[in-house]
Protein backbone atom coordinates (compact mmCIF):
# COMPACT_ATOMS: atom_id res chain seq x y z
CA UNK A 1 0.00 0.00 0.00
CA UNK A 2 1.00 3.57 -0.74
CA UNK A 3 1.63 4.70 3.30
CA UNK A 4 4.40 6.53 4.98
CA UNK A 5 5.96 4.43 8.50
CA UNK A 6 7.39 7.28 9.68
CA UNK A 7 10.65 9.78 9.37
CA UNK A 8 13.29 8.14 7.57
CA UNK A 9 16.47 10.78 7.37
CA UNK A 10 17.03 14.43 6.85
CA UNK A 11 19.60 15.70 5.02
CA UNK A 12 21.51 19.15 5.17
CA UNK A 13 24.18 21.01 4.06
CA UNK A 14 27.76 21.85 6.55
CA UNK A 15 30.28 24.18 5.72
CA UNK A 16 32.92 21.62 7.01
CA UNK A 17 32.28 17.72 7.21
CA UNK A 18 35.12 17.66 9.87
CA UNK A 19 33.60 20.16 12.15
CA UNK A 20 30.08 18.42 11.57
CA UNK A 21 31.75 15.37 11.99
CA UNK A 22 33.48 16.83 15.22
CA UNK A 23 29.94 18.37 16.41
CA UNK A 24 27.65 14.63 15.78
CA UNK A 25 30.50 12.45 17.85
CA UNK A 26 31.75 14.33 20.26
CA UNK A 27 29.03 16.83 21.65
CA UNK A 28 25.61 15.17 20.27
CA UNK A 29 26.88 11.55 20.29
CA UNK A 30 25.56 10.10 17.53
CA UNK A 31 27.47 7.59 15.64
CA UNK A 32 28.72 8.29 11.88
CA UNK A 33 27.38 5.02 10.19
CA UNK A 34 28.58 6.14 6.46
CA UNK A 35 31.36 8.25 5.50
CA UNK A 36 30.66 8.12 1.47
CA UNK A 37 30.33 10.68 -1.05
CA UNK A 38 27.55 12.55 -2.82
CA UNK A 39 26.45 9.80 -5.32
CA UNK A 40 25.55 12.79 -7.84
CA UNK A 41 28.83 14.78 -7.15
CA UNK A 42 31.55 13.02 -6.20
CA UNK A 43 33.85 16.08 -4.96
CA UNK A 44 30.89 16.35 -1.56
CA UNK A 45 31.32 14.19 1.33
CA UNK A 46 28.17 12.70 2.47
CA UNK A 47 28.39 11.80 6.15
CA UNK A 48 25.08 9.60 8.08
CA UNK A 49 25.00 9.95 11.64
CA UNK A 50 22.78 7.72 12.89
CA UNK A 51 21.86 5.53 16.31
CA UNK A 52 24.20 2.28 17.48
CA UNK A 53 23.23 -0.03 14.09
CA UNK A 54 22.04 2.99 11.15
CA UNK A 55 18.63 2.23 11.62
CA UNK A 56 16.30 4.09 9.71
CA UNK A 57 14.28 6.97 11.26
CA UNK A 58 17.74 7.76 13.04
CA UNK A 59 19.97 9.39 10.44
CA UNK A 60 20.70 13.03 9.86
CA UNK A 61 23.22 13.46 6.71
CA UNK A 62 25.17 16.04 5.58
CA UNK A 63 27.00 17.17 2.20
CA UNK A 64 29.50 19.82 2.13
CA UNK A 65 29.49 21.29 -1.35
CA UNK A 66 31.91 22.99 -2.57
CA UNK A 67 32.30 26.56 -2.95
CA UNK A 68 28.48 26.98 -1.09
CA UNK A 69 27.70 30.55 0.35
CA UNK A 70 25.76 30.62 3.80
CA UNK A 71 21.93 30.01 4.05
CA UNK A 72 19.65 32.66 3.96
CA UNK A 73 16.26 31.97 6.60
CA UNK A 74 12.73 32.40 4.90
CA UNK A 75 9.82 30.87 4.14
CA UNK A 76 9.12 27.70 2.09
CA UNK A 77 11.75 26.23 3.29
CA UNK A 78 12.74 23.01 6.46
CA UNK A 79 14.25 24.79 8.55
CA UNK A 80 14.40 22.74 11.58
CA UNK A 81 15.60 19.20 12.81
CA UNK A 82 14.13 17.52 15.52
CA UNK A 83 15.85 15.00 17.56
CA UNK A 84 14.45 12.44 20.64
CA UNK A 85 15.30 11.59 23.87
CA UNK A 86 13.72 9.25 25.95
CA UNK A 87 11.96 11.58 28.84
CA UNK A 88 11.84 14.81 30.71
CA UNK A 89 15.27 14.28 32.83
CA UNK A 90 17.24 13.58 29.63
CA UNK A 91 16.21 17.37 28.35
CA UNK A 92 18.13 18.80 31.64
CA UNK A 93 20.99 16.89 31.36
CA UNK A 94 21.14 18.35 27.54
CA UNK A 95 20.74 22.01 28.93
CA UNK A 96 23.99 21.11 31.01
CA UNK A 97 26.08 19.64 28.54
CA UNK A 98 25.21 22.53 26.11
CA UNK A 99 26.61 24.74 28.33
CA UNK A 100 29.69 22.81 28.83
CA UNK A 101 29.98 22.55 25.00
CA UNK A 102 29.14 26.47 24.87
CA UNK A 103 26.32 25.36 22.44
CA UNK A 104 23.35 28.16 21.76
CA UNK A 105 19.62 26.93 22.72
CA UNK A 106 17.00 28.05 24.08
CA UNK A 107 15.76 27.14 27.56
CA UNK A 108 12.95 24.04 27.73
CA UNK A 109 9.57 25.15 26.35
CA UNK A 110 6.45 23.32 25.03
CA UNK A 111 5.44 22.99 21.75
CA UNK A 112 2.17 21.27 20.64
CA UNK A 113 2.64 19.42 24.36
CA UNK A 114 5.70 18.10 23.51
CA UNK A 115 8.78 19.48 25.54
CA UNK A 116 12.08 20.53 23.88
CA UNK A 117 14.89 22.27 23.45
CA UNK A 118 16.20 24.49 20.57
CA UNK A 119 19.68 25.13 19.51
CA UNK A 120 21.82 25.47 17.03
CA UNK A 121 25.53 24.60 15.30
CA UNK A 122 28.67 26.20 14.13
CA UNK A 123 26.65 27.43 11.07
CA UNK A 124 23.58 28.06 12.56
CA UNK A 125 21.79 24.98 11.52
CA UNK A 126 18.48 24.64 13.50
CA UNK A 127 17.93 21.72 15.53
CA UNK A 128 15.65 20.56 18.52
CA UNK A 129 15.71 18.14 21.04
CA UNK A 130 12.06 16.52 21.68
CA UNK A 131 11.29 14.29 24.95
CA UNK A 132 9.64 11.41 24.21
CA UNK A 133 7.69 11.42 28.18
CA UNK A 134 3.99 10.64 27.27
CA UNK A 135 4.43 10.53 23.77
CA UNK A 136 3.97 6.96 22.18
CA UNK A 137 3.90 6.80 18.43
CA UNK A 138 6.13 5.39 16.12
CA UNK A 139 9.45 3.37 17.94
CA UNK A 140 12.79 4.97 18.42
CA UNK A 141 16.31 3.59 17.68
CA UNK A 142 19.52 2.45 20.14
CA UNK A 143 21.51 5.04 21.47
CA UNK A 144 24.86 4.45 20.46
CA UNK A 145 26.42 2.62 22.74
CA UNK A 146 30.09 3.18 22.68
CA UNK A 147 29.65 6.88 22.83
CA UNK A 148 30.20 9.64 25.05
CA UNK A 149 26.60 10.39 26.02
CA UNK A 150 24.97 7.99 28.90
CA UNK A 151 22.46 5.48 27.57
CA UNK A 152 19.65 7.28 29.76
CA UNK A 153 19.81 10.69 28.50
CA UNK A 154 21.28 10.13 24.59
CA UNK A 155 19.89 10.72 21.63
CA UNK A 156 17.96 8.30 20.01
CA UNK A 157 16.31 9.05 16.87
CA UNK A 158 15.00 11.28 14.53
CA UNK A 159 12.44 13.99 15.78
CA UNK A 160 9.47 16.43 14.49
CA UNK A 161 10.63 17.86 11.05
CA UNK A 162 9.87 21.84 10.75
CA UNK A 163 8.59 23.05 7.45
CA UNK A 164 8.18 27.13 7.27
CA UNK A 165 5.40 27.89 3.91
CA UNK A 166 3.76 31.10 2.90
CA UNK A 167 0.81 28.96 1.62
CA UNK A 168 -0.64 26.74 4.89
CA UNK A 169 -3.73 25.99 2.34
CA UNK A 170 -1.58 24.17 -0.39
CA UNK A 171 1.25 22.71 2.32
CA UNK A 172 -1.78 21.25 4.22
CA UNK A 173 -3.38 19.47 0.70
CA UNK A 174 0.12 18.40 0.15
CA UNK A 175 0.54 16.59 3.55
CA UNK A 176 -3.51 15.10 3.53
CA UNK A 177 -4.20 14.51 0.24
CA UNK A 178 -0.81 13.34 -1.54
CA UNK A 179 1.28 11.63 1.79
CA UNK A 180 -2.07 11.39 3.90
CA UNK A 181 -0.98 12.38 7.05
CA UNK A 182 -3.07 13.72 9.63
CA UNK A 183 -3.92 16.95 11.14
CA UNK A 184 -4.15 16.66 14.64
CA UNK A 185 -3.07 19.62 16.37
CA UNK A 186 -2.43 23.82 15.94
CA UNK A 187 -1.06 26.33 18.26
CA UNK A 188 -0.12 29.92 17.46
CA UNK A 189 1.66 29.74 13.99
CA UNK A 190 2.47 25.82 13.96
CA UNK A 191 0.28 23.36 12.35
CA UNK A 192 0.71 19.41 13.74
CA UNK A 193 0.89 16.69 10.83
CA UNK A 194 1.59 13.00 11.96
CA UNK A 195 1.99 9.58 9.74
CA UNK A 196 1.74 6.28 10.67
CA UNK A 197 1.49 6.23 14.33
CA UNK A 198 2.41 9.17 14.81
CA UNK A 199 4.43 10.62 17.98
CA UNK A 200 7.58 12.59 17.63
CA UNK A 201 9.22 9.93 14.89
CA UNK A 202 6.09 10.14 12.56
CA UNK A 203 5.60 14.20 13.08
CA UNK A 204 5.99 17.35 10.98
CA UNK A 205 5.30 20.83 11.72
CA UNK A 206 4.15 23.34 9.56
CA UNK A 207 5.55 26.86 10.69
CA UNK A 208 3.14 29.40 9.02
CA UNK A 209 4.72 32.54 7.74
CA UNK A 210 3.41 34.93 5.54
CA UNK A 211 5.66 38.10 5.42
CA UNK A 212 8.82 36.53 5.50
CA UNK A 213 10.89 36.43 2.06
CA UNK A 214 11.60 33.41 0.57
CA UNK A 215 14.75 31.50 1.76
CA UNK A 216 18.14 31.09 -0.08
CA UNK A 217 19.76 27.46 0.15
CA UNK A 218 23.50 27.16 0.99
CA UNK A 219 24.67 25.36 3.83
CA UNK A 220 23.59 25.65 7.54
CA UNK A 221 19.84 24.46 6.11
CA UNK A 222 18.43 21.52 5.33
CA UNK A 223 18.32 20.46 1.61
CA UNK A 224 15.72 17.43 2.05
CA UNK A 225 13.92 15.29 4.35
CA UNK A 226 12.88 11.47 3.44
CA UNK A 227 10.20 9.61 5.01
CA UNK A 228 9.85 5.94 5.65
CA UNK A 229 8.17 3.19 3.19
CA UNK A 230 8.51 -0.67 3.27
CA UNK A 231 10.47 -1.75 -0.01
CA UNK A 232 10.67 -1.22 -3.85
CA UNK A 233 7.23 -2.35 -4.34
CA UNK A 234 5.89 0.75 -2.35
CA UNK A 235 8.11 2.89 -4.01
CA UNK A 236 6.81 1.65 -7.26
CA UNK A 237 3.06 2.61 -6.28
CA UNK A 238 4.58 5.92 -5.40
CA UNK A 239 5.99 6.66 -8.96
CA UNK A 240 2.85 5.60 -10.23
CA UNK A 241 0.39 7.92 -7.87
CA UNK A 242 2.94 10.71 -8.83
CA UNK A 243 2.90 10.28 -12.80
CA UNK A 244 -1.28 9.88 -12.39
CA UNK A 245 -1.34 13.03 -10.75
CA UNK A 246 1.20 14.67 -12.94
CA UNK A 247 4.04 15.82 -9.55
CA UNK A 248 6.99 15.89 -11.08
CA UNK A 249 9.59 13.30 -9.64
CA UNK A 250 12.88 11.51 -10.08
CA UNK A 251 11.44 8.29 -10.78
CA UNK A 252 13.55 5.40 -9.18
CA UNK A 253 16.60 5.86 -7.82
CA UNK A 254 19.00 2.91 -6.33
CA UNK A 255 21.44 4.75 -3.44
CA UNK A 256 22.36 0.95 -1.90
CA UNK A 257 22.24 1.76 1.41
CA UNK A 258 18.38 2.46 0.57
CA UNK A 259 16.08 2.96 -2.30
CA UNK A 260 14.36 6.23 -3.41
CA UNK A 261 12.02 8.47 -5.45
CA UNK A 262 12.25 12.77 -4.92
CA UNK A 263 9.71 14.88 -5.52
CA UNK A 264 8.54 18.57 -4.77
CA UNK A 265 4.78 18.93 -4.76
CA UNK A 266 5.23 22.08 -3.19
CA UNK A 267 7.34 25.05 -4.63
CA UNK A 268 11.19 24.55 -3.20
CA UNK A 269 10.44 21.95 -0.74
CA UNK A 270 12.46 18.41 -1.02
CA UNK A 271 10.76 15.29 -0.75
CA UNK A 272 12.10 11.97 -0.62
CA UNK A 273 10.46 8.54 0.35
CA UNK A 274 13.52 5.91 1.30
CA UNK A 275 12.95 2.34 2.05
CA UNK A 276 13.97 1.14 5.16
CA UNK A 277 16.59 -0.97 3.93
CA UNK A 278 19.29 -2.85 2.81
CA UNK A 279 20.90 -0.89 5.67
CA UNK A 280 24.22 0.54 6.45
CA UNK A 281 26.03 -3.00 7.46
CA UNK A 282 27.18 -4.00 3.88
CA UNK A 283 30.37 -6.06 2.88
CA UNK A 284 32.74 -3.45 3.64
CA UNK A 285 32.00 -2.53 6.63
CA UNK A 286 31.04 -4.34 9.52
CA UNK A 287 28.73 -3.22 12.94
CA UNK A 288 32.42 -2.74 14.80
CA UNK A 289 33.91 -0.21 11.83
CA UNK A 290 30.99 1.70 10.93
CA UNK A 291 31.83 5.01 9.67
CA UNK A 292 35.53 4.46 9.90
CA UNK A 293 36.55 4.56 6.51
CA UNK A 294 35.75 5.91 2.91
CA UNK A 295 32.82 3.62 1.91
CA UNK A 296 31.63 3.39 -1.60
CA UNK A 297 28.66 1.51 -3.13
CA UNK A 298 29.27 -0.57 -5.76
CA UNK A 299 29.18 1.34 -9.16
CA UNK A 300 31.51 4.16 -7.47
CA UNK A 301 34.42 0.96 -6.66
CA UNK A 302 36.21 1.34 -9.99
CA UNK A 303 36.47 5.00 -9.05
CA UNK A 304 38.02 5.00 -5.55
CA UNK A 305 41.50 6.06 -6.18
CA UNK A 306 40.19 9.19 -7.55
CA UNK A 307 37.41 10.41 -4.96
CA UNK A 308 40.42 9.51 -2.65
CA UNK A 309 42.03 12.10 -4.43
CA UNK A 310 39.60 14.65 -4.88
CA UNK A 311 37.78 14.35 -1.24
CA UNK A 312 39.96 16.19 1.81
CA UNK A 313 40.92 13.02 3.67
CA UNK A 314 40.27 13.12 7.67
CA UNK A 315 40.55 10.75 10.42
CA UNK A 316 37.03 9.28 11.64
CA UNK A 317 38.40 5.90 13.55
CA UNK A 318 37.16 5.69 16.43
CA UNK A 319 36.47 1.64 17.40
CA UNK A 320 40.12 2.09 19.20
CA UNK A 321 38.81 4.30 21.10
CA UNK A 322 36.85 4.33 24.50
CA UNK A 323 34.78 7.29 25.30
CA UNK A 324 34.05 7.79 29.35
CA UNK A 325 30.03 8.49 29.26
CA UNK A 326 30.16 12.05 30.44
CA UNK A 327 27.99 13.18 33.59
CA UNK A 328 27.18 16.83 33.84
Amino acid sequence: MRTLKGIHHVTATTSSAEKIYAFFTYVLGLRLVKKTVNQDDINTYHLFFADDAGNAGTDMTFFDFRGAAKAKRGTNEIYRTGLRVKDDASLFYWEKRFVHFKVPFEPIKTILGRKAIFFSDFDDQEYAIFSDEGIGGVPGGVPWKLGPVPDEFAIHSLGPIFIRVNDLTMMTNVLTKTYRMRLTQKENQYTLFEMAEGGNGGSVIIDHQMMMASAVPGFGTVHHVAFRVEDRDTLDEWRIFYNENHISNSGYVDRFYFESIYARPYPRVLFELATDGPGFIDDEETYQTLGETLALPPKFRNRKELILRVVRQFDTRRSHKVFKKEFF
